[in-house]
Order: C-alpha cells, then sequence, then structure tokens
C-alpha cells in the first residue's frame, strides 16, 4: 500500500487530524492537503503517480521546426550523406536560420524511430586526438571495389580532413607497378605541396616490409624516400588507426550507392568522384573541425607542412640465396626484378648478399669470397659482369672438326 493511500485512509476514514497524520508519516502539511484536495477531484486517480510535465515549455521547437528535422533526415540519408544530430544542426543553423542543439534534434529523432540503436562505443575522451599543421601527413588505406563497378581507388586525406583527388582504375594497384607518382600525392613537380609524412596499412602496395625480407622496398617506398616524405605504417591488425580514412570510405561508398544512374564507366565515375571530391571540401561540414568548418577552410587557414631530408636513410638488407645453373641471382629493387650475374664457375653456389641501396655485394656463404661487387643500375634487367663472353683468355681451344670429313 502506497504511503499517499495510507495518509487519506487516516485522514478520511479513521477522522485523524492532519498535523497528526503528517508528523506520524514524516511529510508536510501542505503535501497532505494537496493530497486531500486531489483526492476529492480525481477519486482513486489520486493514488497514481501524477505527470511532472511543466505547464508551460517556452523554449520547446515548433511542429514546423520538428518537420523539418524529420525532413532533412531523409533527404540527407535520402542522397548517402551523412544525417546524424549534428550535420542536420549545421543545416538547420546555415540554410535555414534557426538555432537548434544537437541533443534536441537526436531527441526528437529517437521519438519518431529514426535512430538504429547501437552497441556502446569507446569513450571519445580515450582516443588521441591527431594536430598538426595541414599537409603534414597524407592517410590512405586500400579500397575494396566501389559499388556497381570492379574498379578499385585510393583516397589519401590530410590533417586537415581534405580528400586529394580521387582517381578509378581498372587494375589492382599491385607491388610492382611503379607509379607516376604515389596515388594521390602530388609528384616531384608539385613538391611545394607534397606532404611531410604518410600513414597507411600494410598492404603490399603500400610496404613489402612484411613480405619475408627478400623484396625490399617497392616502388612508392623508394618514390616517398625520393621525394623526401616520411613513410609511417600502422599497427598489424589495427585499423583504428587509419579510421579516418576507413570512415571517409564508408562516406564515399554510401554516396556513390545513392547515385541514380549508376555509372557505366570509367568516366562516369570519375565524374562522380569529382562531384564528392568537391562536396566533401567545401560544402559538408566536418564534426572533427573546429566550428564544424569545411577541410577546405581548414586546410587553407594553417600553415603547410613540407617534405624533410631522406637522404641519410639507407635499405640495408641482408640476404642468402643460391646461384641458379648460370650462376645468376635475382634482386628486386623498387619492385622490379633484377637478374645479377657472377658467371658460369659458380653455378649453384650458395651466396650471401649484402644490399645498401644499388649498392650490393655478392659473398661465397661458405669461404667468404666476395665474388662480385657492383652498382646496381635500376634501368637495365640483366646486370652483366663486364667480363668478354666466352672463356677465358689462355683457355686451350678443342680442335675443329673438319667441314667435309673424308670418307
Amino acid at each position: 500500500m502506497s504511503k499517499a493511500r495510507l495518509v487519506i485512509t487516516a485522514v478520511t476514514v479513521e477522522k485523524r487530524p492532519v498535523s497528526e497524520v503528517a508528523r506520524e508519516y514524516q511529510v508536510a502539511r501542505s503535501w497532505v492537503y494537496a493530497l486531500l484536495a486531489r483526492y476529492q477531484a480525481e477519486g482513486e486517480a489520486a493514488f497514481e503517480p501524477g505527470s511532472r510535465r511543466p505547464k508551460a515549455s517556452p523554449n520547446a521547437i515548433s511542429d514546423q521546426t520538428a518537420g523539418l528535422i524529420v525532413r532533412l533526415r531523409k533527404e540527407l540519408s535520402g542522397q548517402g550523406l551523412d544525417a546524424g544530430p549534428d550535420t542536420i544542426r549545421w543545416h538547420l543553423e546555415h540554410h535555414h536560420g534557426l538555432t537548434v542543439s544537437a541533443a534536441t534534434v537526436s531527441r526528437y529523432l529517437s521519438a519518431r524511430g529514426l535512430v538504429v540503436p547501437e552497441p556502446r562505443k569507446r569513450p571519445k575522451s580515450s582516443y588521441i586526438r591527431v594536430r598538426g599543421r595541414a599537409a603534414e601527413r597524407v592517410l590512405a588505406v586500400r579500397l575494396h571495389p566501389l559499388p556497381s563497378s570492379r574498379r578499385d581507388g585510393h583516397r589519401d586525406p590530410d590533417l586537415a580532413r581534405r580528400p586529394l583527388p580521387l582517381r578509378p582504375v581498372r587494375h589492382r594497384v599491385r607491388p610492382r607497378h611503379r607509379p607516376r607518382r604515389p596515388e594521390g600525392i602530388p609528384g616531384r613537380r608539385y613538391r611545394a605541396r607534397s606532404p611531410a609524412s604518410t600513414l597507411t596499412d600494410n598492404g603490399m602496395v603500400f610496404t613489402t616490409r612484411f613480405s619475408g625480407g627478400k623484396g625490399g622496398r617497392n616502388a612508392l617506398e623508394n618514390e616517398l624516400r625520393g621525394l623526401g616524405i616520411k613513410q609511417k605504417n600502422g599497427k598489424p591488425n589495427h585499423p583504428q588507426t587509419q579510421g579516418k580514412v576507413e570512415r571517409f570510405q564508408q562516406a564515399l561508398k554510401n554516396w556513390l550507392a545513392a547515385q541514380t544512374p549508376q555509372p557505366a564507366d570509367l568516366a562516369g565515375l570519375q565524374a562522380l568522384l569529382d562531384a564528392f571530391t568537391r562536396y566533401y571540401n567545401t560544402s559538408r561540414p566536418h564534426r572533427s573541425l573546429p566550428r564544424q568548418a569545411t577541410p577546405a577552410t581548414a586546410y587553407m587557414a594553417r600553415p603547410k607542412a613540407t617534405p624533410g631530408d631522406r637522404t641519410g636513410d639507407t635499405h640495408d638488407r641482408v640476404r642468402t640465396d643460391r646461384l641458379d645453373d648460370t650462376g645468376v641471382v635475382t634482386l628486386r629493387h623498387a619492385g622490379k626484378l633484377h637478374h645479377i650475374g657472377t658467371g658460369r664457375t659458380h653455378a649453384r653456389t650458395r651466396v650471401i648478399m649484402l644490399v645498401q641501396d644499388l649498392h650490393i655485394r655478392i659473398i661465397h656463404a661458405a669461404t667468404g669470397e666476395l665474388l662480385r661487387e657492383l652498382t646496381l643500375d635500376p634501368t637495365r634487367d640483366y646486370q652483366p659482369t663486364g667480363r668478354t663472353p666466352g672463356p677465358p683468355k689462355g683457355t686451350p681451344r678443342p680442335p675443329r672438326k673438319p667441314k667435309n670429313p673424308e670418307p
């Protein structure tokens, strides 16, 4: 039995004074009188908890604003764009002149069943935010085939969250492919705008450090060193390191999937990618940037980082191998395989190769004899020994057979 029912019973049935009942049940006399008045007006309903909703809500949004919130949610979602509370709040402020908090937007969306419940995520306070100059770091990960296509693309934003131009290709980019410039990174003639560093996953197109140690640096790694761009790679099996670019890919794929008609060729896909890049850079509000500025605004407002000096960053390798039947051993440099000859006399010999960039020393694994020392010519596949073809001088030649032997 509730306390309210006990109080009413004591006053109305037992005819006890209000002061005595209030003192016994440790409640205010004013509350007892209010309860009696409600009981006389409502009867048994007085024992049920009443609504605590205020009689007036001067700060509540209008029905028109609530409907606009729902309409923006549906329109943005239908276009494949972000439609969260912060984005809707930004559109209300900049496009409709309405000031509504993100919490209010979220409450109205939840009340209308437009929010999909998600499991509790890691608290934002536990993340380390990266700060720095514009173009200080370029991020990239492998992008799987886009919706309704069989092309691969790559995206590289910097700390201003500004994506560089996107380019679809028909084939999958392999480590052996030497790019005209790193995907999405300005080349040598754009050196002033090259980033200071890159941060990628460990895909073979970005690095070969987990390929067994025999491949050396691939074409991209060598190109980055030549540009003076510091290369960084995330921890294996830890995609959160490249979380910003992964989030970009989600926005890109959602937007592409919502476009009608879908592109039928590379030219159509390229036009869509260009349109999305312009929207992302100049129109889309970015939650991670101050005042939800656009990436283009943040990029232009920051000092620009430039590449450093990596001339002393040599690539040193120690390899064990065996020469083939012709005394040749292979070595991969910048993603390209080169053949190095030592002479047929050393066929099937176990060797140790000491490699420092282009300088190579081939040593007999058993005796320690230096079989060959050379500077690799990257423009040639076969690295000749420099000796004249044929047997060494002074080697007796076998007698010639007569052209027309006698019968």
